[in-house]
């Protein structure tokens, strides 16, 4: 019997230690936000908080979260009333497919819980490890941003001095 504290509630379950969380959340909870994308722990679709930590679900076994709670997607809000990250991901049009929204809120979520204004530096270093196929980075950023209160990176003035730099060394 593997004991589970997800979303603030207890679950025992009768599973294999060895599962993956994923599997536990999704198959035996029915907790769909996370999704299975590359079974490897390299794309973050299955992205949830453990103890405070975006974590990879598909490779951690069961037994190794003990009693550390974990957060799914469904802990921050419903399609009615969606929480200040999900508000935030549908206002910019975040999401094109998506299969990997769940996962970028999840990792979003731990940094904004550690730290509610992170650095354009520290945000851009900390969603890295999260990808999304359908190209929306930009889109998903700038949801981040707008909840941590960051502003727009002045992306016109850094290609404007580019460009001074450009036609000086010519």
């Amino acid at each position: 019997m593997i004991s589970l504290n997800v979303n603030g509630v207890q679950h025992s379950l009768d599973i294999d230690p060895s599962t993956p969380l994923l599997y536990a959340l999704r198959n035996d909870l029915q907790l769909h936000g996370a999704k299975f994308g590359c079974g490897m722990g390299q794309c973050g679709a299955c992205t949830v908080i453990v103890d405070g930590k975006a974590t990879f679900s598909c490779i951690v076994p069961v037994s190794a979260i003990r009693t550390r709670p974990v957060r799914t997607l469904e802990s921050l809000g419903t399609a009615a009333h969606p929480g200040a990250l999900q508000s935030a991901f549908i206002k910019h049009q975040a999401a094109q497919c998506g299969y990997c929204i769940a996962g970028m809120i999840m990792r979003a979520q731990a940094l904004l819980d550690r730290n509610p204004h992170p650095t354009e530096q520290e945000l851009r270093g900390h969603m890295e490890p999260n990808l999304c196929r359908c190209g929306t980075h930009m889109r998903i950023l700038a949801a981040i941003r707008e909840v941590a209160g960051l502003p727009a990176p002045q992306v016109g003035a850094q290609a404007a001095e580019h460009v001074t730099h450009a036609k000086a060394a010519s």
